[in-house]
C-alpha cells in the first residue's frame, strides 16, 4: 500500500478548503441548495434559533443567503430527505436505499420502537388521516404528553416519529421548524422506492467515500463519527483501506505521528485559505472534537444545556475561523426585531497572532447581512 508522509498543516488547508465557504456575502442561485447538501453528505438539524437554524448557519456559509422555501420545496418534491446521519440531518436523496437498513431494522433508538409497541392502536388511524388530508404536523392530532418522557410529547406524536424512523412517513417540509409529515410513497422518487437495499458492505463503503470527499481528510474513527456509525474499527476500517486499494482513496501519514488520514485519490494536499467565517456550533467541520483538537488544536465546546453561571463561553457560541485557523469564539443573539446581531461576549484563542478584532468585524458584518439585520452591536 503506497503511503505518503504529509505535513498536519497540509491536511488542516485541504479540510478547510472542502468546506469552500464563500469569500464574500452572496445570493445563492438556482440548484445551490440541493448541490450543497450533497456536497456535503449530510447537514445538521438543530431547533436552537438564538442566531439562525443550525442549518441555515451551515449552508449559508457555503452558499449564500438562499430562500427557505426552495428547502422546503426540495424536502416536499423528494429532492432531499431527513434521516439519522451524524445526528437528525438534511441528506441527499440518493442515500435514500443505504437509510432503509436502518428503517427496516430496530430504530434507530429503542424509543422509537416503543413508541410504536405503546400506541400500536394510534397506527392505523394516524396514517389513515395522512393518505386522506395530505401532509400534517403534530399541532394537528389531539392529546398531550403524560410527563414521563423526556420530550413530553403526546402519543401520535410519538407515532409520527416512530413512523418517521421507520421510512413509513417522511419529514415533506416544515412550517415554523415543525415537521410535516407525509407518506414516503407520495415524496419519495419511484426510482428510491424501489431500489434495492444494498448490502451493508456497499453502503459502508458508500458512506466512507462520501466522508472523506466531503470533508477532504479524515482518519478512519472520524469517518465513522461522521455517520455516527456503530461497531468500532473492525466494522469499517478493512473497507476503507479496500477503497484504497481500488485507487478510490489515498492514506497519508501526517508528521505529528499520529494515525493516518484518507483523502480522495485524486486531492491536492493543501488548499485555500478561508474568509473570516463564523462557524455554526453544528458546522460540519466541527463534527469530531478530536479530530478538531488535533489538527486545529481548538476544543470544541457546546454550552446551550448547561445552566448561566456554568458556562464558560456563552450560551450559543460560534467559532470564528479565519485563513486555516479558528481563532475565537464568539457568544452571539440575533434581535430580529430591532435589526441588531449582538456579539455578547468574545474570546480569542490563545497565541493568535493577527488582528482577531478585525477578523470577527468582518464574519459578524456579513453574517448580519446574511441574517438580513441592520448592525452588529458588541457588548
Amino acid at each position: 500500500m503506497a503511503t505518503a508522509t504529509v505535513s498536519l498543516a497540509a491536511i488542516r488547508r485541504l479540510t478547510v478548503s472542502t468546506q469552500a465557504y464563500a469569500p464574500r456575502f452572496r445570493r445563492a442561485q438556482a440548484g445551490d441548495v440541493e448541490d450543497g447538501i450533497r456536497r456535503l453528505s449530510a447537514v445538521q438539524l438543530d431547533s436552537i434559533s438564538a442566531v439562525d437554524r443550525a442549518h441555515r448557519l451551515t449552508l449559508s456559509s457555503r452558499i449564500g443567503v438562499y430562500p427557505e422555501q426552495e428547502l422546503q420545496d426540495l424536502l416536499g418534491s423528494g429532492l432531499v430527505f431527513e434521516y439519522w446521519a451524524h445526528e437528525a440531518c438534511i441528506l441527499p436523496i440518493e442515500l435514500w436505499p443505504h437509510c432503509r437498513r436502518t428503517m427496516q431494522g430496530q430504530a434507530h433508538w429503542r424509543f422509537y420502537a416503543h413508541a410504536l409497541e405503546t400506541h400500536a392502536d394510534l397506527v392505523e388511524p394516524v396514517l389513515e388521516r395522512i393518505r386522506a388530508e395530505g401532509p400534517l404536523g403534530s399541532r394537528d392530532f389531539e392529546g398531550a404528553g403524560d410527563g414521563t418522557e423526556m420530550w413530553n410529547w403526546k402519543p401520535a406524536k410519538m407515532v409520527l416519529e416512530g413512523l418517521w424512523d421507520r421510512g413509513v412517513l417522511v419529514v415533506a417540509g416544515r412550517q415554523s421548524f415543525q415537521r410535516r409529515y407525509d407518506l414516503a410513497e407520495r415524496v419519495i422518487p419511484r426510482a428510491m422506492l424501489d431500489a434495492p437495499t444494498p448490502d451493508e458492505d456497499e453502503t459502508l463503503r458508500t458512506l466512507a467515500l462520501l466522508a472523506v470527499r466531503a470533508r477532504g481528510a479524515l482518519t478512519e474513527p472520524a469517518i465513522r463519527e461522521h455517520w455516527r456509525l456503530k461497531g468500532g474499527r473492525a466494522r469499517l476500517h478493512h473497507h476503507v483501506l479496500g477503497l484504497v486499494d481500488e485507487g478510490l482513496l489515498r492514506e497519508v501519514h501526517p508528521d505529528d505521528g499520529g494515525p493516518p488520514f484518507y483523502v480522495d485519490a485524486q486531492a491536492e494536499l493543501d488548499g485555500a485559505p478561508a474568509p473570516p467565517v463564523l462557524l455554526c456550533p453544528f458546522d460540519n467541520l466541527v463534527w469530531d472534537r478530536p479530530l478538531l483538537e488535533r489538527l486545529f488544536g481548538f476544543r470544541h465546546v457546546i454550552e446551550v444545556y448547561k445552566r448561566e453561571h456554568e458556562r464558560e463561553y456563552g450560551y450559543y457560541v460560534l467559532p470564528l475561523l479565519a485563513g486555516d485557523r479558528i481563532v475565537g469564539r464568539a457568544d452571539l443573539k440575533t434581535d430580529r426585531a430591532d435589526g441588531v446581531l449582538h456579539v455578547r461576549r468574545f474570546h480569542p484563542e490563545p497565541k493568535v497572532r493577527g488582528d482577531v478584532r478585525a477578523k470577527l468585524e468582518r464574519a459578524a458584518a456579513r453574517l448580519a447581512r446574511v441574517l438580513g439585520l441592520d448592525e452588529v452591536r458588541h457588548a
